[in-house]
């Protein structure tokens, strides 16, 4: 039997990411009917009014029923429960996925609490997003030119990993196979800990005495530190008690290099913080070579 080239998609949550995933399918000709369920309701009839979804189910045991490929896209911390609820009702669903950016501890809990169900669960996180948030902020394009990271199991049945694959090829994405440990540290480090320096700088500053000051006259520099500051922080919260060891371990290392940096300034050793400034250019411009490559191919 030949497979369908359009596909009856669900989701469960339907904010910037899943609103974005939804456009962007619907843009490229892969869905060819698009279901959520989300338990704020004012979200659903948002997604509804804007055209994102062509369905509001009513719960998520109906929308497993509807679909053919059914995406989890809610904050981190209730994945597990609205997971396992959508691999108990599989119903005609070939393939259940999520966008959940700590995937460890989740998988983990699949294997446990649904063994049978597991082999449907491909796991993934697409590498963007935005400082917004909600279905008013979703953009078709959001990840085209992006890495989408996958962390299937042994288990996971080879059907519903080609068609997350292809979900996300639709969308624009480059999508990469990564073991699910590694991929939480990867993400502590490139993720988690900038949003946690962002979030510690900015509010350290605020709470300064010359607060007002600093916000006054702050530039250029100041606004991209911090852009990701402005990020949800209930999303954030979650994250990182979420992703807790990993993004403990990056903490401890980026300390221990501020701690020698703080020891050179102290000591005037201006040769160890040239060296320490040459090295992280060197690396940041070669990052910015490759970030242009891939934008631009």
């Amino acid at each position: 039997m030949n497979e369908p080239q359009h596909y009856r998609l669900g989701f469960v949550g339907i904010g910037l990411i899943g609103g974005s995933l939804a456009l962007a399918l619907k843009n490229a000709g892969f869905a060819s009917s698009i279901t959520a369920w989300d338990h704020d309701p004012h979200a659903l009839e948002a997604a509804l009014e804007l055209g994102v979804i062509d369905t509001a189910a009513k719960d998520i045991t109906s929308l497993m029923e509807a679909v053919d490929i059914a995406v989890l896209a809610t904050p981190t911390l209730a994945c597990e429960s609205l997971i396992l609820e959508m691999l108990n009702n599989p119903g005609a669903t070939l393939c259940v996925t999520d966008v959940a950016s700590v995937k460890g501890d989740l998988y983990r809990g699949v294997l446990d609490a649904a063994p049978a169900g597991a082999a449907l669960y491909v796991p993934g996180h697409p590498i963007a997003g935005s400082e917004r948030s909600g279905v008013r902020a979703a953009d078709a394009a959001l990840f085209a030119q992006h890495r989408v990271i996958l962390t299937p199991g042994v288990d996971t049945d080879p059907l519903a990993l080609g068609l997350v694959q292809k979900l996300w090829t639709a969308a624009g994405a480059t999508v990469q196979c990564m073991d699910v440990n590694e991929h939480d540290s990867v993400l502590a480090a490139t993720s988690h800990l900038p949003h946690v320096l962002a979030y510690a700088l900015v509010d350290a500053l605020d709470q300064s005495p010359i607060r007002d000051d600093i916000f006054r006259f702050a530039a250029g520099g100041f606004r991209d530190f911090t852009r990701i500051a402005s990020s949800d922080p209930v999303m954030w919260r979650d994250i990182s008690l979420a992703n807790k060891d990993a993004l403990l371990a990056a903490l401890d290392d980026f300390c221990e290099h501020l701690g020698a940096l703080r020891t050179s300034i102290a000591e005037r050793d201006g040769a160890s913080l040239e060296r320490t400034f040459r090295t992280a250019k060197t690396a940041r411009d070669e990052f910015a070579k490759d970030l242009a490559m891939r934008d631009h191919p």
